[in-house]
């Protein structure tokens, strides 16, 4: 893997820290219920996101988890939309009326989250189907990603949405954000074959791993597996191990409210961080200059949430029944 040049590592650790920064936010204002909904945070899993959506083109989409904020983030969503979202307001990307997990902007090619587990995988290949058919009309072809956690491998829907792209071959690309846990039950007692990748093998679809979190890997794999896809391979699938931080759902830190996580897992995750890791390739003055730009991205954002009205009455009922 060539080493990357300064442009691609600040862009990168832009990306990342933005995404932390912005979940760092509404880790301190959650209390004080500025926040309309549960909140199911990335910070630690940042680089996976970041990884994955830069190696893809603005036309390309991504489908994703109810852990959405990340993803949504570094393929170029609306930040001012998203915290108006996150507040209720009725300048959120959905109105002010879906919250945290239902982040959607469709003008950056982020479909639409879901609160219900692996529910948006087989609505992905839907999309993935009709991006085949307009490359099949002469049309450009375009990628979607695909991305789930490890609980969501366990749901009958993802088993056979993958039967289904590999079927048809669709021009699909499946990531996995393995952290181990769906909720707080770890893998190794939910599955007698922990390997995710070992069975999507099965299927016929290429497979491939990063098991340390390592953006530059992750990136490079993508960019790898997005560039067949577009040539007609097929779907592919990625595998990233990664940690979240903080607890499944919420603001806080859960390692010593229960026995069901490992200290030292954690610890040996926090000196792999990503973000730190950029800091120090960037060097002292280029990661001011980036953070400085964070900073007002996100003070921007709040602004525009705190000045957004929220919805009026008139539009409860509004996109909640077709005429």
């Amino acid at each position: 893997m060539q080493t990357p040049d300064v442009k691609t590592v600040a862009r990168l650790y832009h990306s990342m820290l933005l995404i932390r920064r912005v979940e760092e936010y509404i880790c301190e204002v959650y209390h004080t219920d500025a926040i309309k909904s549960p909140v199911h945070l990335s910070i630690g899993q940042e680089s996976i996101a970041t990884g994955i959506c830069d190696p893809l083109e603005a036309d390309d989409m991504v489908s994703n988890t109810y852990r959405c904020h990340a993803t949504y983030i570094a393929k170029g969503g609306d930040v001012k939309q998203m915290m108006a979202e996150l507040y209720g307001k009725s300048g959120g990307c959905a109105g002010g009326k879906a919250g945290s997990m239902h982040l959607i902007d469709m003008a950056h090619g982020i479909m639409g989250a879901s609160a219900v587990v692996g529910t948006t995988i087989p609505v992905a290949s839907g999309f993935a189907q009709a991006m085949q058919w307009d490359a099949k009309k002469g049309g450009k072809q375009r990628v979607m990603v695909a991305i789930c956690g490890d609980g969501a491998t366990e749901e009958g829907g993802y088993s056979e949405t993958l039967n289904y792209a590999a079927l048809k071959k669709l021009p699909m690309l499946f990531v996995v954000e393995n952290n181990g846990f769906a909720i707080h039950t770890p893998i190794h007692r939910r599955q007698p074959n922990w390997s995710i990748r070992a069975r999507v093998e099965t299927y016929g679809i290429p497979t491939h791993f990063v098991g340390d979190g390592d953006v530059f890997a992750i990136r490079e794999v993508t960019k790898n597996a997005v560039d067949a896809i577009r040539k007609g391979s097929g779907p592919q699938f990625l595998e990233c191990t990664t940690y979240r931080w903080m607890e499944h759902v919420g603001p806080t830190d859960d390692h010593s409210t229960g026995p069901y996580r490992n200290l030292k897992d954690y610890e040996r995750w926090k000196e792999n961080d990503q973000i730190a890791r950029l800091e120090k390739m960037l060097g002292e003055k280029e990661a001011a200059r980036v953070k400085d730009a964070v900073e007002t991205e996100l003070k921007d954002a709040v602004a525009f949430a705190e000045a957004s009205p929220y919805p009026s009455d008139n539009r409860l009922l509004k996109n909640v029944y077709a005429a």
